[in-house]
């Protein structure tokens, strides 16, 4: 497929635009409904795109070489999307959203023990400082630490860990044969505790809230697939950082809730250690291509 960044940075822009949309209708609702409920109907958002697409293209996708990989990923997106929404109903959005930033970090540790990938000193020591700079969110020993920020660093890693396994996958399979696995795995998932958690959706503002949810998370999952399709990774992934300016901006507007100077701090940190990372792999593929 032909390389085009300009049209996979508008992509990736837009799905983090509307994935921050998702996640402020998440916390919206989720003063109503239990977390299980809300994912649930979010993934099923997803779990009709997959339908629609191979609808579409009169075409069956769920077919894998590695099947144990795939439902692997979908038990690492399920238990990712569940527990973050657990942090989201106790801290803002903002926060939450900063914290969820050091899933990066976790990528490249993932990448040494699971994938064998040499990490340099420079890189492992970005990892250091960047978790330092959850610590400057959470600040323990200063502040009550709420459970809500462990809830968000246990969702970023297991997040960590569907990225690994989709580089694992992605030599073997397309991608919207991963997310057909993800959707129904999580669709499965969540639809056996349902009778257990399912509050009545009567209000019809609400109604048109999950609709609005599920379509805006399953199109920036689409979305940022295709980013990652047609463009080259280095160049879209730092715009995964716009996701929290939308989210300041949608948490101040509705909650009148602003980050103080510490989760700004944090924040900064975590996304600058993200951002030098980002340039070593870049350098380190730059190298790969000139001997290749």
């Amino acid at each position: 497929m032909e390389i085009n960044n300009p049209r996979g940075i508008l992509l990736m822009a837009l799905g983090m635009a509307l994935f921050a949309v998702a996640d402020t209708i998440a916390k919206v609702l989720l003063e109503h409904y239990p977390p299980a409920q809300v994912v649930f109907l979010r993934q099923l958002g997803l779990f009709f795109g997959v339908n629609f697409i191979m609808l579409y293209n009169l075409k069956w996708v769920g077919k894998s070489q590695n099947l144990t990989k795939q439902l692997l990923r979908g038990l690492s997106a399920t238990g990712s999307a569940v527990i973050f929404l657990f942090g989201l109903r106790t801290i803002p959005i903002a926060d939450a959203t900063a914290i969820a930033f050091v899933a990066p970090l976790f990528v490249i540790i993932f990448s040494y023990f699971i994938l064998k990938e040499p990490i340099g000193i420079r890189r492992w020591l970005a990892v250091v400082i960047g978790f330092s700079g959850t610590l400057i969110i959470i600040r323990p020993g200063f502040e009550v630490i709420n459970l809500g920020h462990l809830f968000i660093i246990i969702a970023a890693l297991l997040f960590a860990l569907r990225q690994i396994i989709s580089r694992l996958l992605a030599a073997t399979d397309d991608p919207v044969t991963t997310a057909f696995f993800t959707a129904y795995t999580s669709v499965f998932i969540f639809l056996l505790f349902q009778p257990w958690v399912w509050t009545p959706i009567t209000n019809t503002n609400h109604i048109f809230l999950f609709f609005i949810y599920a379509a805006c998370a399953g199109t920036a999952e689409f979305l940022v697939i295709k980013s990652l399709q047609i463009a080259h990774a280095v160049v879209v992934s730092p715009l995964q950082y716009t996701l929290l300016i939308w989210v300041t901006i949608f948490g101040f507007v509705i909650w009148g809730i602003f980050p103080d100077f510490w989760t700004f701090m944090g924040a900064g940190v975590i996304i600058a250690t993200g951002l030098y990372s980002l340039h070593r792999e870049r350098l380190k593929n730059r190298v790969e291509d000139n001997f290749s």
